[in-house]
C-alpha cells in the first residue's frame, strides 16, 4: 500500500532521540508491529510521527556521528526493528513477514529511504528496482533534510544517492544522465525488464571499477578478466546469482573478496 504523499516530511517519532532511548523504543515498536501483523497480516502506520524540518540532519550510518548521547535522527537504527519482529513472529512466517514489511515500508518516505541506503537481502535486480523506484516517488519531499553518511559530511539526497549508487547506475546505463535522479529512473526501467544476460553484463561492467578502488584485492588481474568472471558467475547457484544481479556494489565486492581468497589458496 502506498501512502498519500504529504508536503510535510514526517518520520516515525521513535527514531529521534539519543541512541540509548531509540534502542528501547525500536524494540517496543517492533514488538507492537509484530502483534499487529499476527492479528491482521499487515503493518499499520507508526503510532506517533514527528515532522522533519528542512535542513534537519539524519544520521544514515553508524560511523557518521560518534556522539551517541546527542539527540538526533538516528535513522541507521531502523534496522534494529527486525530483531523484535523475528523474536515475536514464528520462524515459519519470517519470509512472508519480511516481504509484507518491505512492501509496507516502500510505501512511505522513511521506509523507502531506509531500504535504499541500507538494502536488506535479497538485493536482486527486481528488489533493487522496486527500492530505487520508491525513493524516486518520494524524491521531492526527501530533498528537505541533510544526510550524514560519512563522518564530517552532510549530503543532499542527490549526493547521498550518488555516493551509494552511481557505480551501479553506470553499470546499468553507461554514460547516463548527469542527474542522479534521471539516471536512477533510467536504471529502474532497465532493471525491471532485465534478462539474466542483462544482469550479467551489468555485473561485468561494475567489477573493474570496484577492483580498481579496493586496494585489498591481491589477484586483481584475474578478477578483472571477463572470461574468469563469466565462468565464475555462470557456476553460481541461481539464488546466489540473483543476489548479485542488481550490480549493487557492496554485494558484488563481497563476492569478489570470496573469489580473491579462493585464488590465494591455489
Amino acid at each position: 500500500m502506498t501512502t498519500e504523499q504529504s508536503p510535510v516530511l514526517e518520520f516515525p517519532a521513535w527514531l529521534y532521540g539519543t541512541t540509548a532511548a531509540i534502542r528501547r523504543k525500536v524494540r517496543a515498536e517492533g514488538h507492537w508491529w509484530a502483534r499487529e501483523y499476527l492479528k491482521t497480516g499487515a503493518f499499520p502506520q507508526p503510532r506517533q510521527m514527528r515532522q522533519v524540518p528542512p535542513g534537519e540532519v539524519l544520521v544514515m550510518h553508524s560511523g557518521a556521528e560518534f556522539d551517541l548521547n546527542r539527540t538526533r535522527w538516528w535513522m541507521h537504527m531502523f534496522g534494529d526493528v527486525f530483531m523484535s519482529l523475528n523474536e515475536s513472529v514464528p520462524k515459519e512466517e519470517h519470509q512472508r513477514m519480511r516481504d509484507v514489511f518491505e512492501s509496507f515500508c516502500l510505501g512511505t518516505p522513511w521506509g523507502a529511504l531506509d531500504h535504499a541506503v541500507s538494502p536488506p537481502p535479497p538485493r536482486s535486480a527486481e528488489r533493487m528496482a522496486n527500492r530505487l523506484a520508491s525513493v524516486l516517488r518520494f524524491w521531492d519531499v526527501l530533498q528537505g533534510p541533510r544526510y550524514a553518511f560519512w563522518l564530517g559530511k552532510k549530503y543532499t539526497l542527490e549526493e547521498l544517492m550518488e555516493d551509494i549508487y552511481r557505480k551501479t547506475l553506470e553499470a546499468w546505463c553507461p554514460g547516463g544522465p548527469a542527474s542522479v535522479r534521471e539516471h536512477m529512473a533510467l536504471t529502474v526501467e532497465r532493471m525491471v525488464r532485465a534478462t539474466r544476460e542483462d544482469c550479467l553484463e551489468a555485473v561485468l561492467r561494475v567489477v573493474p571499477v570496484l577492483v580498481e578502488e579496493d586496494t585489498e584485492f591481491k589477484h586483481r588481474e584475474e578478477l578483472c578478466d571477463p572470461g574468469f568472471l563469466r565462468k565464475r558467475l555462470s557456476a553460481l547457484p541461481p539464488e546466489r546469482f540473483e543476489t548479485l544481479s542488481s550490480a549493487y556494489k557492496y554485494t558484488v565486492t563481497v563476492q569478489l573478496a570470496a573469489w580473491d581468497r579462493e585464488l590465494g589458496r591455489h
